[in-house]
């Protein structure tokens, strides 16, 4: 192998030093031109701000001090705009030098330096692992003991992975070498124009920090699952043409599948939250069943004809509006119930969610099938949709309500105390009880939270179904809001997961599910997908909480 281009270090910074020396004059130049001008200006703001948080000064103390730095930050600019042309001046001179002689005088030798280390270190690796071979029958050739031989080979697998591990570094250490030189001429730059890049310097530097982190292991970790469904959402947008006729990637397609994906949005919202604290909600499909038959009960059509107890209500005597407000009301209190009881059960008792909500689940469903026997109730007021989820040019705005709830949600989670208390508690809670956080609170606030969202998903449901709500409905509906979360990267273990994921896992199962059905592919096969991809999602989460431990 050749080694005329691989450069030592004193050779690179030998290459390199004109830049500085060009460069650095003109720097020394720009700093001492900055001195009084743009240094003190953000020295005076600095000191501005730090007074108006002062609490020692008296006032009178304050607006004196506050009336001398504005006077001396005046001069400041004064001196900045004075130079201003000047610096803009040496600024460009040392840019065109950087441009004209960075990356042709320096940073290309550096490159193809790297490029033949990277062989090098390859091609050594090679050798390493014949003279290990070859050492290695050496040995058992002369060897009798079965133990022996044995304690050789292992002996051997050790020495091979410390070549491995030796490769790994070298290849480390050139890749740290390059990305040095390149990060280099943004250092200069820097220094020039006070932390100013361009958006296009900006995206460079993001994207060689990008290469430069790159980890094929983890990237499939992180987006394997995700490869792999878009490749069979390809595939079935593929064969639906073929098989049943229809184009399955239209205009009218997407709207079904974000109208049918809206008010899951919801129920996935809800559950992202519990999960985050490492559990879950087995209830979440019997809560749609509840509110769906609250929700048809209140804005039925004329009286009911089943009854709730052995009682038929009669709402015909009130204004639509407050039909619609007293139905979404009630969703939310019934689900807000029973996710606050199961939430208690959880923080007080230390009692898995798992528990807390599958008694829930059997409460629920128990207790809504007994009161109205099992039967549906029927449709709601035909002009409820039209005033609720109207359709703008055939623009279905039910996703405008979905857009809101994930706004909110994702305000809460990061922009709020008791969000970065759900991630902490989520993440370690004996850690965030230490620190002073009641992980009691944020426990049942997370399942009021889930609760108020249930309500309202639930609502929004019987809307978009024109009512039809029975005690049956939503069966199986925890598993799809479950899946699309930890599909969205909501991790198990707690901690771990963004809004962004529970809207893509959400999309990404509703898409799926209305392609199978348009495909023709039995409900019940349709499980077996969605079995599958929880599994995998699952097993890719313990796979990246195994590597981080």
């Amino acid at each position: 192998m050749a080694k005329q281009n691989i450069l030592t270090a004193d050779q690179e910074a030998k290459l390199r030093r004109p830049i500085d020396d060009y460069v650095g004059k003109i720097q020394a130049q720009i700093n001492s031109l900055r001195e009084n001008g743009t240094d003190k200006v953000v020295e005076y703001q600095n000191d501005l701000d730090a007074l108006k948080r002062d609490h020692i000064l008296t006032q009178q103390e304050k607006a004196a001090e506050m009336t001398r730095l504005k006077a001396e930050l005046e001069k400041a600019k004064a001196v900045e705009a004075k130079n201003k042309d000047q610096v803009s001046k040496l600024i460009a001179d040392a840019e065109n030098y950087i441009k004209a002689h960075f990356d042709s005088d320096y940073y290309q030798a550096v490159a193809a330096s790297c490029k033949e280390e990277k062989i090098l270190a390859q091609e050594n690796y090679k050798k390493r692992l014949a003279d290990l071979e070859k050492e290695h029958q050496a040995t058992v050739s002369k060897l009798s003991s079965q133990h022996e031989i044995k304690e050789e080979k292992y002996i051997h697998k050790n020495r091979l992975f410390d070549a491995k591990m030796q490769l790994e570094k070298d290849i480390q250490l050139v890749k740290d070498r390059q990305h040095a030189a390149f990060d280099y001429k943004y250092h200069l730059i820097d220094m020039l124009r006070m932390s100013k890049f361009t958006f296009a310097e900006t995206l460079a530097q993001k994207w060689e920090n990008y290469k430069y982190n790159f980890n094929r292991r983890d990237f499939l970790l992180r987006n394997g699952l995700y490869i792999a469904i878009v490749i069979i959402f390809i595939i079935l947008c593929i064969i639906t043409p073929i098989v049943k006729n229809v184009p399955l990637l239209t205009y009218n397609n997407v709207l079904n599948i974000l109208q049918q994906a809206s008010p899951r949005m919801f129920l996935a919202l809800g559950v992202a939250g519990l999960i985050l604290l490492a559990g879950t909600d087995l209830s979440i499909g019997r809560m749609v069943g509840m509110g769906m038959t609250t929700a048809t009960i209140i804005m039925h059509q004329g009286i009911n004809t089943g009854s709730v107890f052995g009682h038929i209500f009669d709402f015909t005597g009130l204004p639509v509006p407050a039909k619609i407000l007293l139905a979404l009301v009630m969703c939310i209190i019934f689900c807000t119930f029973f996710t606050t009881i199961a939430g208690c059960f959880t923080a007080r008792f230390k009692m898995h969610p798992f528990i807390s909500t599958m008694a829930n689940m059997l409460i629920i469903f128990g207790l809504t099938t007994y009161a109205t026997k099992g039967v549906s109730f029927g449709a709601i007021e035909s002009a409820i949709p039209s005033m609720i989820i109207p359709r703008i040019n055939g623009f279905p705005t039910i996703i405008l309500w979905a857009v809101a709830a994930v706004a909110i949600v994702w305000f809460i989670w990061n922009k709020t105390t008791f969000g970065k208390n759900l991630y902490a508690v989520g993440g370690n809670s004996e850690a965030a009880a230490v620190s002073g956080i009641s992980v009691f609170k944020v426990t049942v606030g997370a399942f009021i939270l889930a609760g108020i969202l249930y309500g309202f998903g639930s609502w929004l449901e019987c809307i978009r179904m024109f009512g039809s709500g029975s005690a049956a409905y939503g069966q199986g509906w925890e598993t799809d809001a479950i899946a699309a979360c930890v599909v969205g990267g909501v991790s198990f273990t707690g901690g771990i997961g963004k809004i962004s994921g529970v809207v893509v896992g959400v999309l990404i199962f509703t898409a799926l599910t209305y392609s199978l059905t348009i495909l023709g592919i039995d409900t019940n096969l349709q499980f077996i997908f969605s079995g599958i991809i929880i599994l995998v999602a699952v097993t890719l989460d313990c796979l990246k909480y195994v590597q981080k431990k």
